[in-house]
């Protein structure tokens, strides 16, 4: 078993590999993963091995750093080449969540810092990694600490798909507030949507919050209009994939559906993510791109034998799009942020 330090994402530096935590073997096996081509970077982001914006993100930047210093390229604009190839090639894994391309965005300004020779920018490369990866358990901390004063009056919180510490490196976006309070000595139950079909919910949100002694229960995602109707929660929690310039937000599919009820039934609906999730390149909500994923995930995965009849096809968007005015505020590292002020912060 390799030693993942407590994180979800881990750069080995001393063997120059990726760590990952696999999380489509929770919550029956432990499985952590060490990757060092680009087939199996891109292989475990897009089948969800590693999961979540800001963990996908990181992951990408330590793997390129990886793919880059095992280059045997010798001169500086081969090796650059080759290492925007490799983050070309990352970065198709995914379209919607915004993390990924931005992570290796970052990487590509070290590129363009004018380094001489290979190995400075191999160096410089590894640096910038792990700077992301130090930065992410900084941010998650920080919107933990932002969102608590929020939740003084919650006796229980809704949230849906898993925006927790195995979404990101550590300490999580959604959840980081429930973690911080509970150090605090505030105790705040969570009721989690199981998130068809994937169940990152029941599979991965339950998972760390049993662990974490926090008191969870799992309920059918149509079940949250009961939650929510009967005064169960006093808050909805949720990360997010992107976010456009106008707060127009895209997260795991049957989000905007949570964030309609909450509305309805007048409970406050705040979106936790790091400011990097913001994308000012789109307008709304509308210019997000949608993954659809394989149809074989909503009649087959989970099942012991075919669910849907022969000829029946499925739709299986993975995300969808929570208007701005369903939103109460984005709780970010930056502060607690109303959807309308998010331009000021640019």
């Amino acid at each position: 078993m390799y030693d993942l330090h407590g994180e979800t994402v881990h750069f080995d530096t001393e063997n120059n590999r990726l760590l990952l935590l696999d999380q489509t073997e929770l919550p029956q096996k432990t499985v952590v993963l060490a990757l060092q081509t680009r087939e199996e970077m891109f292989e475990a982001i897009r089948k969800l091995r590693v999961r979540g914006a800001p963990a996908i993100g990181v992951a990408a930047a330590i793997g390129l750093a990886v793919l880059a210093n095992q280059s045997v390229q010798t001169t500086v604009p081969a090796f650059i080449t080759e290492v925007r190839e490799n983050a070309a090639y990352l970065n198709s894994a995914r379209p919607t969540a915004v993390n990924l391309p931005w992570a290796l965005g970052e990487m590509e300004k070290v590129l363009n810092s004018g380094a001489k020779t290979v190995e400075t920018l191999k160096a410089a490369l590894t640096a910038r990694a792990l700077a992301l990866h130090a930065a992410d358990i900084e941010v998650c901390r920080k919107i933990g600490e932002n969102g608590v004063p929020l939740l003084k009056n919650c006796r229980a919180v809704l949230t849906h798909c898993n925006a927790g510490r195995l979404a990101t490196v550590k300490y999580g976006t959604a959840l980081a507030p429930i973690y911080t309070a509970k150090a605090q000595g505030q105790e705040i139950a969570v009721y989690a949507d199981e998130t068809r079909p994937l169940l990152q919910g029941a599979r991965l949100t339950a998972y760390e919050l049993y662990e974490a002694d926090i008191d969870v229960t799992v309920i059918c995602d149509s079940a949250a209009s009961y939650v929510l109707g009967s005064g169960k929660v006093q808050a909805v929690l949720v990360g997010c994939d992107r976010v456009a310039a106008n707060g127009d937000t895209a997260n795991k599919i049957g989000t905007s559906g949570v964030a309609v009820l909450a509305h309805y039934y007048g409970v406050p609906f705040y979106v936790c993510a790091p400011f990097s999730t913001v994308d000012f390149s789109c307008a709304s909500g509308a210019d997000i791109p949608i993954e659809l994923r394989e149809e074989t995930e909503i009649g087959e995965l989970w099942f012991r034998q075919k669910m849907l009849p022969d000829g029946v096809r499925a739709l299986n968007p993975a995300f969808d799009i929570t208007k701005a005015d369903l939103i109460t505020a984005f709780i970010t590292e930056k502060g607690v942020i109303a959807p309308k002020d998010l331009a000021q912060y640019r």
